[in-house]
């Protein structure tokens, strides 16, 4: 199939996307061996995306939410390319939006009874005292939109209101938003991988994250963790407690409408209890390292051009026409996915 893949010079961006122009050519490298008629675009203009839209691509894979545009503006490419008649994969805006907006998603989750982590938002000076907040210390603080760890260090966990204020003041002079304070979790951090197979059922691919050590004694998954791949994932236990977080991260795939695939980051207390922390809906693909396809690899043991493949699967199943549906099935008469699902998938 004719396949485009959509990027942009994205170094400078903090937001969520498959990664640098590495991580698309390996994208790249993956639908050739595939045999699909592969091309990759790095747009930098509107004309970039009308150019697209003329070759008419049975599907064009989005590697980053938007262009951004030089007056500020920008293009949200699912909204550009759904407007155009083009089979885009990935999300929809609207469900970007719980991705580009931690504050949103977790709204959004707890009022349909998803447990999220206790939160405020705050800006400097809102608040003159610790008896003010709306939460009682210890508190973690990070930026409401950002992504890969930015802005997030081990002066993020803060335990009295003169470092609150200080955190506050320095996340609102790097990023010029509301800063979000959440309840301190002490238990395991997870994230969960997920894709939706053409018939609908779900991949579910959970992983263990444990940051290193930081010469404060915390375990803090920040920028620079991010950044030197210095923290371990593991193969979650076979417990209780993953059971839970792989239910959780379903429950949160299905009530945020999330299409094709998203990685779901999930925090645990001592007691047990998990909570949804946020979404990643155009999840980092950089091959050997992201947590997308690692969390595949580890969890069921899949090579990074099967990962592409089960992710691009519901994108080009609605390619297809109707008459042509079967040639997307394996030889068996199942759908790549279901032949690697295991029993932790489900169908909605």
């Amino acid at each position: 199939m004719k396949i485009e893949i959509i990027t942009i010079d994205n170094e400078d961006l903090k937001e969520t996307g498959f990664g640098a122009l590495a991580s698309c050519s390996s994208i790249y490298d993956a639908l050739k061996r595939m045999g699909h008629e592969a091309t990759l675009n790095m747009c930098h203009t509107r004309e970039d995306l009308e150019a697209t839209v003329k070759r008419k691509p049975d599907l064009v894979i989005l590697a980053v939410k938007y262009l951004p545009l030089p007056n500020g503006d920008r293009i949200w490419l699912s909204e550009y390319f759904a407007s155009n008649s083009i089979n885009f994969s990935g999300s929809s805006r609207e469900v970007l939006k719980f991705d580009s907006d931690k504050v949103f998603a977790k709204a959004h989750l707890r009022a349909k009874g998803i447990r999220t982590a206790n939160y405020f938002t705050a800006t400097p000076g809102q608040y003159s005292g610790e008896i003010e907040l709306p939460i009682d210390f210890p508190l973690f603080l990070k930026p409401t939109d950002s992504a890969n760890g930015n802005g997030i260090d081990d002066l993020s966990f803060v335990t009295n209101f003169t470092d609150f204020e200080d955190k506050v003041l320095s996340l609102n002079d790097s990023f010029d938003i509301p800063v979000l304070a959440e309840e301190y979790l002490d238990g395991p951090e997870y994230t969960v991988a997920v894709i939706k197979a053409l018939n609908g059922e779900l991949l579910v691919a959970p992983i263990e994250i444990v940051p290193v050590q930081s010469g404060h004694g915390l375990r803090i998954l920040g920028e620079k963790a991010k950044r030197d791949d210095s923290e371990q994932l593991n193969k979650a236990p076979d417990n209780d407690l993953t059971e839970k977080v792989r239910q959780l991260a379903i429950d949160v795939f299905v009530a945020l409408g999330i299409r094709d695939f998203g990685r779901i980051d999930i925090k645990t207390n001592a007691a047990g209890q998990c909570f949804f922390m946020e979404a990643n809906l155009v999840p980092g693909m950089t091959c050997n390292s992201s947590y997308f396809p690692r969390a595949c690899e580890i969890e069921h043991g899949l090579g990074y051009d099967e990962v592409i493949a089960l992710m691009l699967e519901k994108g080009l199943g609605r390619a297809l026409e109707p008459a042509r549906a079967d040639d997307w099935r394996a030889p068996s008469g199942r759908s790549n996915a279901q032949q690697i699902i295991s029993r932790d998938a489900v169908i909605h």
